[in-house]
């Protein structure tokens, strides 16, 4: 047997990410294929007259992990269901983009599956998309699934 597809699939909890998770079982072929869902929390430093406000952050993060870790047992267990047997789950904290990007080139991906985009704040359209800064930076192909 040839070397293993190395598929990174960043998702969020979108129906965007859903897409992304539906094609790849669609497209790709399970026995030839090692896929790792990551999900990454956003974690923003809270600070009040310079100094960090720790406890809000690590409610937040704490909730926002049971959520990751949820979303990671639905979506390995749709691609196990699919027949993809080699299926790693990650939880990444910090900025979206530097994460997946960071990943990748950690794990070796061969190639990025995400969804054209989540969850959209006035912040994050400010700052670009996610899916746009990892395909103008991955050092693997990425494959970004739109929906109409």
């Amino acid at each position: 047997m040839g070397a293993l597809l190395k598929i990174l699939l960043a998702i969020d909890n979108s129906k965007f990410s859903e897409a992304a998770t539906q094609t790849l079982i669609a497209q790709v072929r399970p026995n030839q294929t090692e896929v790792r869902v990551l999900h990454v929390i956003e974690v923003y430093p809270l600070y009040s007259a310079g100094k960090k406000l720790a406890p809000e952050l690590a409610i937040a993060s704490e909730e926002h992990r049971h959520h990751a870790d949820a979303l990671l047992a639905r979506t390995s267990k749709a691609l196990r269901d699919a027949g993809f047997d080699r299926v790693t789950t990650a939880i990444g904290q910090g900025d979206p983009k530097v994460v997946v990007l960071d990943t990748a080139a950690e794990w070796n991906a061969d190639l990025i599956m995400l969804g054209s985009h989540g969850e959209k704040d006035w912040t994050r359209f400010l700052m670009g998309s996610v899916s746009e800064a990892v395909v103008r930076h991955a050092q693997c192909s990425v494959q970004v699934v739109r929906i109409h």
